[in-house]
């Protein structure tokens, strides 16, 4: 991207950790070209996926490859300030494009105005003084009657009655129709030449046909041919099977149909033209016998053959023939042959429904350089045409062109709470949070290899809605923790238009949500574990009860039945037992010494604030690790990563911090001034004395202790002995 020597004077301002540029009036929109490239947050942006109406989008990308780049930006500036008095309607975003505001001190600027004038006399609407995005919605009214339009496409009503718009007629019927700006079917210039070249190809490989050599039979050769290659198929399997009958006598029965399906037949009403009956031979096979013409012929082949008699054989044979054998049959279609070759090298096949006489009157007569001058009567208009869809576009980019600067030279929407980016296609609800950083996404495992780059925990969801083809978005998760959130965990997305969506979690990218999270997750990842243990242990006790029970259920059936008596449990080894139990007196022991000793240790630390350092010690020991690490996961998080996966080139490092990400995710609050009671009628009342008799246990536990530790500095009364 070419840079102009810079001559503006720039205002930054620093936001989210990111310096942007600030772009708040016409001469900063106009001196964009003079703004550094590195500086831009994007350079590129896809044309899809936005909250930009699409037709505005598809009006930037001037080279039609999907994309929208900073050069295409810029032109687009550059050719709004060619054709308005005001630069600053742009940023003013205007929903319509006034006469009054087109200029007519340069001719873009008159060329506009006229064409905003045409548009609106063809909307019915002459004396109005604004065009609206809905007026050049659809322009195709604007050329309804007006027979040349600069498309370079000419209608049958673009010439007079006559040679000339047959000419029209007859190349759209042959090669196809070229839709006119006015809807209409029409005929450009391709289609034109490709016309009258299919009509030299016919005309000349026509008149190679006409050679004797081919035409063997004059005008009845192609009746002949035609007769030949109706029955080729079933006359060859004929001369085949009577070829085989005569190797051996047995082959006949063979080659004849199954006695099976012959008695089958036998129980149906038979048409000629029924399947059972065409497939049979043309006529009974037996050695050497030649094919009969008359009498003993398939009747489903009868007329076929009787037109071969006719057209084929008696012209080319002679008439007075019964039969045909394979040497004839065989000179038949040699003599034929040079006609089939020439019908297979046909060229021209599109206007062969002409016929040849008409071919050679339009290659005779002309008519090809009179719809050429056509063309050109609509081509000399095509200016003016164009000036017409340029007002399209000018209404678009006084609407639009602002929203998406805004979204692309700097991201002053996306740090902006009021104002969502174009990129940010709504809202999921999920797990008593409102997700706002969603982007649509095509593919979420070829996106999540980009994104994961963005150190965001990032929800993949599928969005399902009646009657619509579902679409999937990648949700950023930016507060609150990940404890409820896995595959399967339904929510409720709202697109930009208040839509509401059926959102299904697909696939997650992990990376830490908060500080909070992180501080928790050492505690929650060791009761999960003892949980899960606790749960092993219990599985395993289950399943050895189970298996003790159903051993000793066995022996007593088994007992029952044979009359045996069980045999007597083995008795209990006291010494055993006795060293188990003195094992596990010695471990609670060591815990009880380690957890007092522990206790002791505290109780002893002075002064008080040692107490209140040993704990704060404690807690960073346990938590401190995960914390450090997702705060300096947390500090990384940025958002090039997730828009780059959905075609985005974004060109600076835009950072989501912590105060950021509590703005793009919203949690569950009370609203002011709620009231809230406590009283909770299906509280758990036992476990809740459990926790409090836990508490006053510990509680006692500690100032046992210390009055254990501290006994000698406990003041007493006097003894007299």
């Amino acid at each position: 991207m070419a840079q102009t020597p810079p001559t503006h004077a720039w205002r930054f301002h620093r936001v989210g950790g990111l310096d942007q540029v600030t772009i708040g009036s016409a001469e900063d929109l106009r001196s964009l070209d003079q703004l550094d490239p590195k500086l831009w947050v994007a350079l590129a942006c896809p044309v899809k996926g936005l909250e930009i109406d699409l037709a505005t989008l598809a009006l930037l990308d001037d080279d039609k490859d999907g994309r929208v780049r900073a050069p295409e930006l810029i032109a687009a500036v550059k050719f709004a300030d060619a054709r308005l008095k005001d630069l600053g309607d742009v940023v003013a975003g205007m929903k319509t494009l006034p006469l009054g505001a087109i200029r007519q001190d340069t001719p873009e600027g008159k060329a506009l105005f006229a064409a905003a004038r045409q548009i609106l006399a063809a909307a019915g609407k002459p004396d109005a003084t604004e065009v609206t995005v809905d007026d050049v919605a659809d322009l195709s009214h604007v050329f309804d009657k007006t027979l040349f339009n600069g498309d370079g496409v000419v209608v049958a009503e673009s010439a007079p009655e006559g040679p000339v718009r047959q000419v029209i007629l007859d190349a759209m019927a042959c090669v196809g129709e070229a839709v006119d700006r006015s809807g209409k079917p029409g005929l450009d210039r391709d289609r034109l030449g490709s016309f009258y070249a299919e009509l030299a190809d016919f005309d000349a490989w026509w008149k190679s046909g006409r050679d004797p050599a081919i035409q063997v039979k004059g005008d009845g050769t192609q009746a002949a041919a035609d007769a030949v290659r109706a029955i080729r198929s079933k006359v060859d399997d004929y001369f085949t099977r009577v070829g085989l009958a005569a190797i051996d006598d047995r082959m006949p029965p063979l080659l004849a149909r199954p006695e099976i399906e012959i008695a089958a037949m036998a129980g149906k009403d038979l048409a000629p033209t029924s399947a059972e009956v065409s497939s049979l031979p043309i006529a009974r096979i037996a050695a050497g016998r030649p094919m009969p013409l008359i009498d003993g012929v398939n009747p489903a082949w009868v007329g076929a053959v009787a037109t071969l008699q006719r057209d084929a054989v008696t012209p080319i044979l002679g008439a007075g023939r019964v039969s045909l054998t394979s040497v004839e049959w065989e000179s038949l279609k040699a003599a034929l042959g040079p006609y089939e070759a020439w019908l297979g090298a046909r060229k021209g096949a599109r206007v062969e429904k002409l016929g040849a006489p008409r071919v050679a009157e339009l290659l005779v007569r002309g008519g090809k350089s009179e719809v050429e001058a056509l063309i050109v009567l609509d081509e000399a208009r095509k200016d003016e045409a164009r000036e017409v869809q340029e007002v399209a576009r000018m209404v678009r980019y006084r609407r639009d062109l602002f929203r998406l600067v805004r979204n692309f030279v700097n991201f002053a929407d996306f740090y902006d709470p009021r104002m969502p980016a174009v990129f940010q296609a709504g809202t999921l609800y999920i797990d008593g949070r409102a997700c706002h950083l969603c982007v649509k996404v095509d593919d979420p495992g070829t996106h999540a290899a980009v994104a994961a780059g963005s150190r965001m925990y990032i929800a993949y969801c599928e969005c399902r809605r009646s009657g619509v083809p579902p679409m999937k978005v990648a949700a950023c998760v930016t507060q609150g923790d990940a404890d409820y959130l896995a595959v399967g965990r339904n929510g409720v997305f709202y697109d930009r238009q208040g839509k509401d969506w059926d959102a299904t979690i697909v696939k997650i990218v992990d990376n830490p949500i908060s500080l909070r999270q992180a501080f928790w997750s050492p505690y929650k990842r060791v009761s999960k574990a003892m949980a899960d243990q606790a749960a092993k242990f219990a599985a395993a006790k289950d399943k050895e009860g189970e298996a003790t029970l159903a051993g000793a259920i066995d022996k007593t059936a088994g007992a029952a039945v044979t009359g045996k008596v069980p045999p007597r449990p083995e008795p209990v080894d006291v010494g055993k037992m006795v060293g188990i139990i003195a094992a596990l007196g010695v471990g609670v022991g060591a815990i009880g010494t380690i957890f007092g000793a522990a206790i002791s240790g505290f109780v002893a630390l002075q002064p008080w604030w040692a107490k209140l350092l040993a704990i704060v010690g404690m807690v960073l020991v346990i938590s401190g690790p995960a914390v450090l690490l997702a705060w300096m996961k947390l500090r990384q998080r940025t958002l090039g990563p997730v828009l780059d996966g959905t075609g985005w080139a974004v060109n600076g490092r835009v950072a989501v911090n912590m105060p950021l990400g509590t703005v793009l995710t919203d949690r569950a609050t009370l609203p002011p001034g709620s009231t809230r009671s406590l009283q909770d009628p299906y509280a758990d009342a036992g476990a809740r004395r459990r926790r409090i008799i836990a508490w006053v246990v510990f509680a006692l536990l500690v100032v046992a202790l210390a009055v254990a530790k501290y006994e000698h500095l406990i003041p007493r009364p006097y003894l007299k002995k």
